[in-house]
């Protein structure tokens, strides 16, 4: 055998045995997702109530207090100090244990067949309380932003572990041709404070990672042609290109040159795809109207609700809109009644235009941010005329589900007369994750994925399904 034969031998057995390895498991999986099925080429673990998840992640921590989890016996206690025997461990991130109790001004009303009890902040919610299931006993390991976020995001404080949506769209692949599974799209005022790593893939291929999408302009930036390229000259390129990588590929084995030839292809399918994804303007006036998106508002937030709707009847698997900022340390009232005019009407319209179209059935939808807050007082600002705030609270926290797999018109857990521990249905953020991949057809304890010699997963080593969200 002559050298040149030798080498074409050599390096076919090299890209034969990391195929094995890598880029045969990705290919094969990516096969098997157009089926519908998981990442080893199987089935889901069991029938699925849930195909699509919409997770409206509210950036900053909101209260409970003001919206979820009504406390009248705060007022006896108003203006002084909690007992240090409910204190004394107590793990704050900018106030003392001794901060004192300040009472919600808000009115809290029974609505819905199951008589939950909502704040007068969100009347249009109010409207769809028995599609909802209210959780006020959740709890999380995290008292700041950035680990916070992580913690809910990707169930682990730490930088670099694929997001909630990577795993989804790993475990059960993109319905869609020509969009991409996972979607983020951001509002408000303030970037999250875990940037990208909300929406990551971490060591899961890049294919899977959120794209974000922009109110404004292209939807993807770069997206559009450059003067002079037309499709015709764009094809060829893109031949051209992947040809240069599957040679590449073929000498290196490296798993993310296949993620780079699937990601130029979907930004060539998108190009069709994402105008026509974000023109709202052959949608009913009365949608329009709906989520108050019609001409004569401007409100990013209702925009991106009706795109989510959009997102998931074109089959992308997990869309996430983050609207931020719900971070109030001071000036609580007047803050918090900002972001509840922006946010009340188009999340109470998603859910209701779901309903109506037959998709919330099969579409889980998530509201929450990574923590609550204290019911403490806390006023950052010397000037005196501005309201006081409330500090981080990772103890006892609120947040609701609706839709596929979920029971709705009831609340699960208890806190205590001050909001600030779980008496009752404990539910960490590695249950949540548990209960979500449940309703997607997932065992959380089943869908690993190889890392660095070991298995990792969404949940760690921990969480378990809550039945009493389950319908």
């Amino acid at each position: 055998m002559d050298q040149r034969h030798f080498r074409e031998l050599h390096s076919r057995r090299r890209f034969l045995e990391r195929c094995a390895a890598g880029l045969g498991t990705i290919a094969l999986s990516q096969l098997m997702a157009a089926e519908g099925r998981g990442p080893g080429g199987l089935p889901p673990h069991f029938a699925a109530k849930a195909k699509n998840v919409i997770f409206l992640f509210m950036d900053g921590g909101p209260s409970h207090i003001d919206l979820y989890d009504p406390k009248p016996a705060m007022k006896k206690y108003e203006g002084r100090a909690l007992p240090e025997s409910m204190t004394k461990n107590l793990r704050l991130a900018f106030i003392k244990p001794t901060a004192k109790v300040v009472a919600s001004s808000r009115t809290f009303t029974p609505h819905g067949h199951g008589g939950i009890p909502l704040s007068d902040w969100m009347p249009h919610l109010a409207s769809r309380a028995g599609d909802i299931c209210l959780i006020r006993s959740m709890f999380t390991d995290q008292f700041n932003h950035h680990p916070g976020q992580l913690m809910l995001n990707c169930g682990s404080p730490l930088v670099g572990r694929p997001s909630m949506g990577a795993w989804v769209n790993y475990g059960l692949g993109n319905e869609s041709r020509n969009l991409p599974g996972f979607v983020v799209m951001r509002s408000g005022s303030n970037a999250p404070g875990a940037g990208t790593g909300n929406w990551t893939s971490g060591f899961l291929p890049s294919s899977y990672q959120g794209v974000p999408l922009r109110g404004a302009g292209d939807a993807v930036l770069y997206l559009s042609n450059p003067r002079g390229v037309n499709g015709e000259l764009q094809r060829a390129t893109l031949d051209g290109l992947s040809d240069l990588n599957r040679m590449s590929q073929a000498e290196t084995g490296d798993v993310e040159i296949a993620s780079r030839i699937a990601s130029y292809e979907l930004a060539f399918q998108m190009q069709q795809s994402a105008p026509e994804l974000m023109d709202l303007s052959k949608e009913p006036a009365h949608i329009l109207e709906l989520y108050g998106v019609d001409a004569g508002r401007k409100n990013p937030y209702a925009r991106n609700c009706l795109l989510a709707r959009r997102l998931v009847e074109r089959g992308v698997r997990f869309v996430q809109l983050m609207h931020g900022n719900w971070d109030h340390h001071d000036d609580l009232d007047r803050k918090l009644k900002t972001l509840c005019d922006q946010t009340d009407r188009p999340v109470a319209a998603l859910l209701t235009d779901l309903k109506q179209r037959g998709l919330l059935d099969s579409t889980l939808v998530i509201w929450g941010g990574e923590f609550g807050r204290t019911p403490m007082v806390q006023a950052d600002s010397p000037d005196k005329s501005v309201g006081v705030g409330r500090d981080h609270h990772p103890f006892a926290f609120s947040l609701w589900m609706a839709g596929g797999g979920i029971k709705g018109g009831q609340v699960i857990g208890a806190t205590d007369d001050f909001g600030l521990q779980v008496t009752a249905d404990r539910i960490h953020v590695h249950d949540l994750h548990a209960t979500i991949l449940h309703c997607l057809g997932m065992n959380h304890a089943a869908l690993t994925y190889r890392h660095m010699g070991r298995d990792f997963r969404l949940t760690d080593v921990a969480g378990n399904v809550v039945r009493k969200l389950l319908a």
